[in-house]
């Protein structure tokens, strides 16, 4: 069971609960599950009780009960818990890391793409400015996504509107990837983002972070092939409750190009899959080392899981706010998750490839199939190379 699947069952035990009088309250329209915080237990948690707690006119620990006896004998759950004021914990069976990249492996690029719209209709009126027409088109690919049928026509209901963007040209004076980047990133509301920072490889531009980080995916893909070592989750990533490596790669310097494609050996191989800096294939437009991050082996891949996780929430609500903007952080968020991971993926010198080392690599492989799939639902490309 993924997030995904585990939000959607909590819903549906909200609905149930409802429609049996056993609860009065609205349903929401989703229902989001995240990693137990300080006190909370198993692999999941939720704080719908809460939520319901107040429109139900009930104490949260009455409503998390009455959900709990509708989720607990659940497929693929194997233990459902209340904590504090009303928290649901929830225990998976299984090992819920390998059952997320499974979901991710088969799904794809299409990950994350839902059938909660289907059989809904949206119609957008035609706009004229060249930014309100670039969200539109992205929201509208955004709902076909979530299984909607969503058109461009005169004469619709709903008209989306942003800040205008004050350079007409900014297609031709930018090129596709940074214009749609810069027009996209900021809320609609927002001001749109400076495109010359969007030019410049470092990793101040997000970006750049973000196709970097997915090149880095391919990269480490074609380092273990060469080594001999395959993507398989082995059981070898502990899903475990630090998110530490979310920012442990700084980012206020500039970063070192991609290896992965040394002919010295199967060490120099490994090493140079990874290990920075190296000043002589540095990517254009950088100048000085990476950053050095956390000791090797130290960087929990659980932020990244998490992100991978939340994916198919956020393509969704992206969706029904009519927010693309939403995407973008999250990719942000997610790369920032990868590139703080990427340096424990392969072995190191006398290092003997292990199944935490396949499972690494799956858990990457993954990384990389998700910032594909949501820089495609911007209209943003994913070079292999960088």
């Amino acid at each position: 069971m993924t997030p995904a699947d585990l939000s959607r069952t909590v819903l549906g035990a909200v609905r149930r609960a409802v429609e049996e009088g056993a609860l009065r309250a609205p349903v929401p329209e989703r229902i989001k599950v995240e990693r137990p915080r300080p006190g909370g237990r198993g692999d999941y948690a939720s704080n719908v009780a809460l939520r319901l707690a107040g429109p139900s006119g009930r104490q949260a620990r009455d409503v998390a009960e009455v959900l709990r006896v509708r989720i607990a004998d659940t497929p693929g759950i194997a233990r459902v818990e209340i904590t504090g004021p009303g928290f649901l914990n929830f225990t998976l069976r299984g090992n819920p890391a390998a059952v997320l990249l499974r979901a991710i492996g088969d799904r794809g690029l299409e990950y994350g793409h839902g059938d909660g719209l289907a059989g809904v209709r949206f119609g957008f009126e035609p706009a004229r400015e060249l930014r309100a027409r670039v969200v539109t088109d992205t929201v509208v690919r955004l709902l076909a996504a979530q299984g909607a049928t969503a058109v461009v026509e005169p004469g619709s209901s709903e008209r989306i509107t942003a800040l205008p963007v004050q350079d007409e040209a900014i297609f031709e004076h930018a090129g596709r990837d940074a214009a749609l980047w810069a027009l996209l990133r900021p809320a609609a509301h927002d001001q749109p983002l400076a495109y010359g920072a969007l030019l410049v490889q470092k990793e101040s531009n997000a970006l750049f972070r973000v196709r970097y980080a997915y090149s880095r995916s391919r990269a480490l893909l074609r380092a273990a092939d060469r080594l001999g070592i395959p993507v398989a989750y082995d059981g070898g990533i502990p899903y475990d409750e630090d998110v530490s490596c979310v920012g442990d790669v700084p980012h206020d310097g500039n970063v070192a190009c991609d290896g992965g494609a040394s002919h010295v050996g199967d060490l120099s191989l490994a090493h140079d899959a990874y290990e920075g800096p190296f000043p002589s294939r540095s990517v254009r437009g950088t100048e000085g080392p990476l950053p050095s991050g956390p000791a090797r082996g130290t960087e929990a891949p659980s932020a990244l899981l998490t992100a991978l996780g939340d994916h198919p929430a956020v393509l969704e609500s992206a969706a029904r706010l009519r927010a693309p903007d939403r995407v973008a952080r999250h990719l942000e968020a997610t790369a920032d998750a990868l590139l703080g991971f990427q340096q424990t993926v392969l072995p190191l010198g006398d290092e003997k490839p292990s199944a935490t080392h396949r499972s690494r690599l799956a858990l990457a492989e993954a990384a990389g199939t998700v910032l594909a799939g949501g820089l495609a639902l911007l209209g943003i490309s994913a070079p292999e190379h960088l």
